[in-house]
């Protein structure tokens, strides 16, 4: 154990949200299970290293008919860091083992179908570990800020998820869901240090501004999208995330005791080692 780490009980169990959920009650700074940034880099390169090789296990397995996949949803306000955590947390790991998908406002085609349509075709293939940068959860929580959709239309939806999640589990998805929960004060920063910086323009839309005046609305929505889906088979977890390096840990160890869970180890050969040996060294 790391001189700056503390004893800890798994990042699951810390994490996992406690329904009913009250966000304001819940720092947004706080960095439960490291002590300091330090701690936080350490743990965080020894990790990347094991998870690669996780991943490269799930990706084997999947070669040998393996059906495993992981599924990692990841929410959060504007400017939380869902960007840099995807690629913080993943960047190391082996791209053709990997699906990332960042869910937008729906097209027309998109709104012509059930709202979990677009969602099905992204989902990870065995062996793949799914990102969704933003997901099916847009299609309840802006509805709810925004008044789209009809209080009954939105209960169904929530129950149409579990189902859905309930699916992905017994067909051997594993779902990952974390919330980066931002601060308001450290999301106006973040807006700031954008509109200062040229090469941050881009990153900027008056449209963030615009969603800051229904914080209030949006915390609310988040409150009870978690309250109504987080199950047992897909528990949320709540990450406190004005420290983007906290957050791209905990996400990070989240995934790592996910893929962990699943006990993986190397695919036995479906030839004859011996046999295979002798061939080459008679070449």
């Amino acid at each position: 154990m790391s001189k700056h780490s503390t004893p800890t009980s798994p990042w699951s169990d810390r994490l996992r949200a406690k329904t009913p959920v009250e966000l304001a009650g819940l720092p947004t700074a706080a960095t439960p299970g490291v002590t300091d940034k330090d701690a936080a880099e350490e743990l965080f390169a020894g990790t990347a290293r094991s998870l690669a090789k996780q991943q490269e296990k799930l990706f084997a397995d999947s070669l040998f008919g393996g059906r495993r996949s992981v599924l990692l949803v990841l929410q959060g306000m504007d400017t939380a860091g869902k960007g840099g955590v995807v690629k913080r947390v993943v960047g190391p790991m082996d791209p053709q083992g990997l699906a990332h998908h960042a869910f937008k406002k729906p097209t027309d085609e998109e709104l012509a179908h059930p709202f979990l349509w677009r969602v099905e075709k992204r989902l990870p293939a065995p062996g793949f570990i799914g990102v969704f940068d933003r997901s099916h959860y847009e299609d309840v929580l802006v509805p709810r800020v925004h008044g789209l959709v009809t209080p009954e239309e939105l209960e169904s939806r929530y129950e149409q998820i579990n189902e859905f999640e309930k699916k992905l589990v017994d067909s051997g998805t594993t779902v990952l869901k974390a919330f980066l929960h931002l601060g308001r004060d450290e999301q106006k920063n973040r807006l700031l240090r954008r509109l200062e910086r040229s090469d941050k323009h881009w990153k900027f839309s008056t449209a963030d501004v615009d969603d800051r005046a229904l914080w209030p609305s949006f915390q609310d929505a988040y409150e009870v999208a978690i309250d109504r889906t987080s199950t047992e088979h897909a528990p949320w977890h709540i990450v406190p995330a004005d420290h983007k390096w906290y957050s791209a840990l905990a996400v990070q160890q989240l995934l790592a005791e996910a893929l962990g869970a699943l006990d993986l180890g190397w695919p036995a050969p479906d030839y004859d080692i011996d046999e295979q040996r002798a061939r080459l060294l008679g070449t």
